[in-house]
């Protein structure tokens, strides 16, 4: 059993559920109950003539006024003011979170979700005066036509049944850098050619890039990824597809415990069942140690350990100096599947270098001719006076905000 907080499972339901829930307090507050029961909130369900339930019971040819009456509750009568949830809706709500996280790859809780959980657990919630009727109703029927009706989910991406992991979970590298939407990356080939002698290995061959924030760890992965695109590799990664691992993705909605291992153990499957060798990108990788702490997830490194030990895997982790002492170095049996390669600072030499190779895709942006001098300025004047940050990132950002002003 699954256990969740309420206000967490409230905070989980959609505006509509809310609504409901909201309603069914007001039902039982009327009625002088003390408890919040399954049968108020299914009562709100079937007063709504558009929703989801009136119009399966329609199609099951289900009586909704015979079903309202076997709905009313009995023999309960209290003068309090501020009824709780009973236990057998808290169990409803977390039963409906769970069908929503696992069944129809939503993160809320939708009317769907609810009845989908009652129908999967007739005998845990539905009474004796009402389970014949609701037996009638095809569950399947009811997930079909409920994932059909699915709306997009943030970024594009539909999360269908049927969708593979990969396609909900990551981003493809190559295929940006084949379409044209990544930038130049110059003065970084020795990083790249490390990650590449690394990749290359028959095992431990998972580079991780340790860097301090904006020097530009992000920018080597996307310039491997430009010479896979381009063929500039060596025979081992041509062809290779090389993909982002989206963690905030991966995290999102998956609150029920379980759920977020059960995700990422689906990419890695993937990954290790694709018919095209595939590189896994992880940004910020640390958050993946301990990750435990975080309602409805558990340690991802130790599900990622098996697969990098034995070279079925391969990845290239980023994360800064401060965060690889704390969490890697802390931990043996993963700092040893992992390969540093430590990227520095540029100059400010590098960094003008950087900048020309970037100036051209300000120019298309802003819509502007940029000239040299503002070019070497932004390189110069950042690494003077912006002493908190790093190069290149805070070139790029001073020669981004001169190209706004113009």
């Amino acid at each position: 059993m699954i256990n969740v907080d309420l206000q967490q499972l409230v905070q989980a339901l959609d505006a509509a559920s809310k609504r409901d829930l909201e309603m069914a307090a007001e039902r039982c507050v009327v009625r002088g109950g003390n408890k919040i029961l399954v049968e108020d909130l299914l009562l709100g369900l079937l007063e709504r003539p558009e929703s989801l339930l009136a119009r399966a019971l329609q199609d099951a040819e289900i009586d909704a006024g015979e079903l309202a009456q076997a709905l009313q509750p009995r023999g309960e009568h209290s003068e309090s003011r501020n009824p709780v949830f009973s236990a057998e809706l808290v169990q409803w709500l977390q039963d409906a979170l769970l069908v929503a996280n696992l069944e129809l790859g939503a993160s809320q809780i939708d009317q769907a979700a609810l009845i989908l959980a009652l129908l999967r657990n007739p005998m845990r919630y539905a009474g004796s005066r009402y389970q014949t009727l609701l037996s009638k109703l095809n569950a399947e029927r009811l997930r079909d036509f409920a994932l059909s009706q699915q709306p997009q989910a943030a970024g594009g991406k539909a999360a269908a049944p049927g969708e593979s992991n990969l396609a909900r979970f990551t981003h493809n590298f190559t295929q940006q850098a084949r379409d044209g939407k990544l930038d130049p990356v110059l003065c970084r080939d020795g990083a790249i050619r490390q990650m590449v002698d690394i990749l290359a290995r028959r095992r431990k061959n998972n580079p991780i890039v340790v860097g301090e924030a904006g020097v530009g760890k992000t920018a080597i992965v996307e310039g491997l990824a430009l010479r896979i695109a381009t063929g500039e590799v060596p025979q081992v990664l041509k062809g290779v597809e090389l993909l982002c691992l989206d963690l905030g993705l991966l995290q999102a909605g998956a609150s029920v415990k379980g759920e977020f291992e059960r995700r990422l153990q689906g990419v890695i499957d993937e990954v290790k069942a694709s018919p095209k060798p595939i590189i896994l990108f992880i940004d910020e990788a640390h958050t993946l140690i301990g990750a435990g702490g975080q309602a409805g997830s558990g340690d991802a490194a130790n599900l990622l350990k098996p697969a990098l030990a034995r070279g079925e895997l391969r990845t290239i982790a980023a994360t800064t100096w401060s965060e690889y002492k704390k969490y890697f170095e802390k931990d043996p049996a993963l700092a040893r599947r992992f390969q540093p390669v430590q990227l520095h600072e540029p100059s400010v030499d590098e960094a003008v270098t950087i900048l020309r190779g970037l100036a051209p895709v300000y120019e298309k942006s802003h819509g502007i001719y940029l000239r040299d001098d503002a070019v070497v300025a932004a390189a110069e004047l950042s690494a003077r006076y912006l002493a908190g940050r790093q190069l290149p990132d805070k070139a790029v950002d001073v020669l981004d905000t001169a190209c706004a002003r113009v």
